[in-house]
């Protein structure tokens, strides 16, 4: 099983998350009533929206994390799976997007704010995730 795939099993247990079709129509994603919180694109690679102020907030920690990349004036961050690690931090930052959400959108948060996929995604030669999750429904 691929990072990515465990990290979305994991995720989709979470009380507020339900899977929805992801806006950039590529992957599988995750989300709240009101918006779309993590896209899953390919094996290892995960854009994950965070909000233009927790971005500001915690721009030093996520600007020297290796797994991830930045994008000028998007509110999302772009997140390579390699190793299990990632996955913590993954999880650790879908926490902060939640939190960032509840008060969303505030000062900077575009309403309808794309993900980074592809202008931003770090490329991969791997095909986009194809593992089936029985018994999940995607919101309509």
């Amino acid at each position: 099983m691929t990072l990515a795939a465990r990290a979305f099993i994991r995720l989709a247990t979470w009380p507020n998350l339900v899977e929805v079709e992801p806006s950039c129509g590529v992957g599988r994603a995750l989300g709240l009533a009101h918006c779309e919180i993590v896209h899953f694109h390919t094996d290892c690679n995960v854009d994950l929206h965070l909000t233009a102020s927790v971005i500001r907030r915690f721009e030093e920690y996520l600007t020297a994390a290796m797994a991830i990349r930045l994008v000028s004036g998007s509110q999302w961050v772009s997140i390579q799976l390699d190793v299990s690690a990632d996955v913590q931090l993954l999880t650790t930052l879908v926490s902060l997007a939640l939190q960032g959400h509840q008060t969303w959108p505030g000062r900077g948060d575009a309403p309808r704010a794309e993900c980074n996929y592809p202008k931003g995604s770090v490329t991969s030669a791997r095909p986009p995730l194809g593992i089936a999750f029985p018994g999940r429904r995607h919101r309509v």
